[in-house]
């Protein structure tokens, strides 16, 4: 009822994963910085998460964590899971019960594996597409998951969708490990939505690229200034335009975009002129 890849890209580990099944997303994926990731599904053991993450943490392998957790779980012909460990080893199981087409895959840093899929074709879809995306990796994750969507993906149909990446630092403020943790838990288009959803974060949480920088001459000074007068902002005296352009773009959720020096992230004065005052 489920398909998913578990990834390892540099110091980063992610996994996305789509399902006919409510909130698929706050179950299947587990995650830890320096650890590794593992998706469990099927008629998934959710203590394989938590108990598997401990393991990779300790340094074990993704094909002995895999071994540890099914061994000696009696309803192990039932469970699936993909193992993604530190050092980017990866290992798929699919047990003998899970209802077709169950399987799964592993490459280079990644496993995809599925249950009550279209076919093969779709797991195959998920490792090819995720093998040829170029970018960022929570961007490659959900073209991996949009192409074994595209491929007929979970045979009963399409209800929810998850993404999750850590790396060092990566998340909010650089004060977590957790860049990415986006969930669509019921709707008729999950991965379309997650990709909606994964160009906001983009847009609230990434730091500008150089393409997004425009250089703040006198004239486009003297329309922030005019624009933030407007909208009611202090901007009289030395430094008061800066630190309300500074407000203004934490009231917008775009604090993240601000640079030091005489340049502006387009999209924080697409905002501003967006107030149309």
């Amino acid at each position: 009822m489920t398909f998913s890849i578990v990834a390892r890209d540099g110091e980063a580990f992610g996994v996305a994963v789509a399902s006919k099944f409510l909130a698929a997303g706050a179950l299947v994926p587990w995650a830890k910085t320096g650890a590794g990731a593992l998706a469990t599904q099927a008629f998934a053991n959710l203590a394989y998460g938590p108990e598997g993450i401990g393991l990779l943490d300790r340094g074990r392998s993704a094909a002995e964590v895999v071994a540890a957790l099914t061994e000696p779980d009696e309803l192990r012909s039932q469970r699936q899971l993909g193992v993604v460990d530190a050092g980017g080893g990866a290992a798929s199981f699919t047990g003998d019960e899970c209802i077709d087409w169950a399987g799964g895959r592993t490459g280079d840093g990644y496993a995809a594996q599925g249950n009550i899929l279209a076919g093969p074709h779709v797991v195959d879809a998920v490792c090819e597409t995720f093998e040829a995306t170029i970018g960022d990796f929570a961007g490659r994750l959900l073209a991996a998951l949009t192409a074994g969507d595209e491929a007929g993906g979970d045979r009963r149909g399409r209800q929810a969708a998850g993404l999750i990446v850590v790396s060092p630092g990566g998340g909010y403020g650089g004060t977590t490990d957790v860049a990415v943790d986006l969930r669509v838990d019921d709707h008729p288009h999950p991965c379309d939505e997650l990709a909606r959803l994964l160009a906001l974060h983009h847009l609230y949480f990434d730091k500008p690229r150089p393409e997004d920088l425009i250089e703040i001459d006198d004239s486009l000074m003297n329309e922030v200034r005019e624009r933030l007068t407007a909208l009611g902002y202090d901007t009289a005296g030395d430094g008061a335009t800066r630190r309300s352009l500074e407000r203004f773009a934490g009231w917008e959720n775009l604090e993240e975009r601000l640079v030091d020096g005489p340049r502006l992230d387009r999209h924080i004065l697409e905002a501003l002129r967006a107030r149309g005052v």
